[in-house]
């Protein structure tokens, strides 16, 4: 494969993560009682006697729940949040055409993914989000980081190329 084929791989790759992330916003009640369900904790009255994981997900269930039975509107925050995933890939079909040209998304992207780690971090705590919940997050960055890293390097690599008169091949 060449340069072209492997950013346009890594570039589908990071749209397909955000499609999907954006996605997964829409049903999180749905999802949250499957997920306590696997658990063993979708019909527990009360987080007494679990721990760690167990704990969390039991209660961001419950959070949810209480929040869309007495405030259902809230639930649009999260329609906004994974619009918002949705639009960012769309930006990313840029680079996934042209790469050179939109070599600016690709940095954009890798400033983004560094960015969680901070958000996490700082605004994690003033949230009440356990800390082993922020370590999980933090890895969503690093994720994204990856093949935007790779796609930037081959990037510069077909620019240069491409300034030297050679072809995208």
């Amino acid at each position: 494969m060449n340069a072209l084929g492997k950013i346009r791989l890594l570039t589908g790759l990071f749209i397909a993560g955000l499609v999907l992330s954006g996605i997964t916003a829409f049903p999180l009640l749905h999802e949250l009682n499957i997920l306590a369900g696997l658990l063993g904790v979708q019909n527990v009255q009360s987080p007494d006697g679990y721990t760690g994981l167990t704990w969390w997900i039991w209660r961001v269930r419950e959070g949810l729940q209480v929040t869309y039975e007495q405030y259902p509107f809230i639930a649009y925050g999260t329609d906004w949040l994974a619009f918002g995933h949705l639009v960012i890939a769309l930006f990313f079909i840029g680079p996934l055409i042209d790469p050179v040209r939109n070599i600016w998304v690709i940095y954009a992207g890798l400033i983004a993914c560094v960015a969680v780690i901070p958000l996490a971090l700082i605004c994690g705590p003033i949230r009440g989000i356990p800390f082993y919940w922020r370590l999980i997050d933090c890895p969503f960055g690093v994720v994204g980081l990856i093949p935007l890293w790779i796609a930037l390097r081959l990037t510069r690599k077909l620019e240069r190329r491409l300034a030297q008169g050679g072809t995208t091949a």
